[in-house]
């Protein structure tokens, strides 16, 4: 199963503020349609049919039935970006 950082739980929790979304909210990771192999992030209300939802914190994320397996094993971490714009990346958990 996908895990998160505090530092992830911290980018998505700023990315929500100030946004006219829900408390249900959350970020969710899905691949991305004619584009083999890449992953696409996106903040959304509620998690799709079928959406492993992961929580930690005040935070959601919501993982794409198709895309499960190939975050299992895998750790979500974040560092500043530009304003509003922090860096995801996937690490291999050891």
């Amino acid at each position: 199963m996908l895990t998160v950082t505090d530092n992830a739980v911290d980018a998505i929790r700023d990315l929500l503020v100030g946004e006219d979304v829900p408390p249900q909210a959350g970020l969710r990771i899905a691949a991305k349609p004619d584009e083999a192999g890449t992953l696409e992030l996106s903040l959304t209300s509620t998690p799709e049919a079928g959406d492993q939802v992961i929580e930690k914190g005040d935070v959601r994320v919501f993982v794409a039935e198709d895309t499960v397996a190939v975050l299992d094993n895998k750790s979500l971490d974040a560092r500043p970006g530009s304003p509003g714009h922090p860096a995801f990346r996937l690490d291999r958990r050891s």
